[in-house]
């Protein structure tokens, strides 16, 4: 088992939902679009859109509110394909859990479809679906999802996710941020069509996604969260040298 200096434990640590803990490469969105509009191509880079603009994009103009409720509906039907857990995910919550370390997760999607994709987490997780607030890359989500815990410090919380504007938020709110280059939106596969690519493809993927991800300044890149434990264990020993976010 992993083990942390008493020092070096962390105040929270903050999920995305989606290409984080659950939905490996992201799907949700871009598939429930694809069966909504088959004869619409939708970009490479829809998913990394927020799902408002994300819609829009493929209308070529803002959606009116029937049009809205039909993505939600697509969106929801979606996300209950795509709840299942990614590779690491349970076991490194319930390690944080057993750690004492308040975690949640955050997620832009609409409501229902946040909350069907989070079912195979555990029931004590903390979830925070869209809310009326500042979008992303705005820090309030974050500062939010962390008073929920109530958690009292910046200093010491982290965010992991390979969504770039919710890394962003997490650099805008103070906190540490650790980028996933392979189960994310930025490589967009579906696990299957991940393993069945040869070595030389998945290796030109990751590391585009690793490229982006530190050029928006976040602390460290993994490809997914069985990796998880060593990268906590090198944060904490920056932290231990006196390294800020």
């Amino acid at each position: 088992m992993h083990t942390r200096p008493p020092s070096s434990a962390f105040s929270a640590v903050l999920f995305g939902l989606s290409g984080c803990l659950v939905d490996f490469g992201a799907r949700t969105q871009s598939v429930a679009l694809q069966r909504l509009y088959p004869q619409r191509p939708i970009p490479t880079n829809n998913s990394l859109l927020a799902p408002s603009a994300s819609l829009a994009e493929v209308l070529g103009r803002a959606p009116d509110s029937a049009e809205w409720q039909a993505f939600e509906q697509a969106l929801c039907e979606a996300a209950g394909e795509h709840a299942e857990a990614t590779p690491g995910a349970l076991a490194q919550l319930l390690a944080l859990h057993a750690q004492g370390v308040p975690c949640a997760w955050l997620d832009e999607l609409p409501r229902d479809a946040s909350m069907r994709l989070a079912t195979p987490l555990p029931d004590w997780l903390a979830g925070a679906p869209c809310r009326p607030r500042r979008p992303w890359p705005a820090p309030d989500s974050c500062w939010q999802a962390l008073t929920d815990l109530e958690v009292n410090q910046l200093d010491g919380c982290v965010l992991i996710s390979g969504e770039p504007r919710l890394l962003q938020t997490g650099l805008n709110a103070g906190l540490w941020t650790i980028g996933l280059a392979a189960c994310g939106p930025l490589c967009g596969l579906a696990p299957a069509d991940w393993q069945a690519l040869d070595a030389a493809a998945r290796e030109r993927l990751r590391s585009q996604a690793t490229l982006a991800l530190y050029r928006l300044a976040v602390h460290s890149v993994i490809d997914q969260l069985s990796e998880l434990p060593a990268c906590l264990e090198d944060l904490a020993q920056r932290r231990l040298k006196g390294e800020k976010p």
